[in-house]
């Protein structure tokens, strides 16, 4: 499989789990927070600001993969992983459970960093190859 192909599958899966993520916590579905130990009640509007939180995010890689802008996204998704390391701090201020801090929230994390640093080398090396293609000989 090629890199950008690899690439595609995972910003597609992490956009898709972003969307995912936001609806549940906007619509009235089940209500969990993974990792706090003291749940903000439902009248809080915590799960609200997450779930619009995370369905700007999820429209925001979404629209710059569909449109091509593949550069863009790789400099995005980095930025984007600032939130679920947030996240991550905020079980671990809260006295939440150290597995579910880094396994659910660090490891997000880091998946979608990598998948924006992947997506930069990818489009960091067709870029190359494109101006070396169209330098004069």
């Amino acid at each position: 499989m090629s890199l950008k192909k690899l690439n595609t599958v995972l910003a597609t899966a992490v956009i898709l789990f972003t969307l995912y993520l936001g609806l549940s916590f906007v619509l009235p579905l089940e209500t969990t927070f993974p990792g706090l130990p003291n749940w903000p009640s439902d009248d809080s509007g915590f799960s609200v600001v997450k779930g619009s939180r995370e369905l700007a995010m999820g429209l925001v890689m979404g629209i710059l993969l569909v449109t091509g802008h593949r550069r863009a996204l790789g400099w995005v998704l980095p930025m984007m992983a600032v939130a679920p390391f947030g996240d991550m701090v905020n079980v671990l201020a809260h006295h939440g459970p150290m597995a579910a801090a880094f396994g659910i929230h660090g490891l997000t994390s880091a998946l979608i960093a990598v998948t924006g640093l992947l997506i930069l080398r990818e489009t960091s090396k067709a870029r190359k190859a494109q101006e070396a293609a169209t330098q004069p000989a």
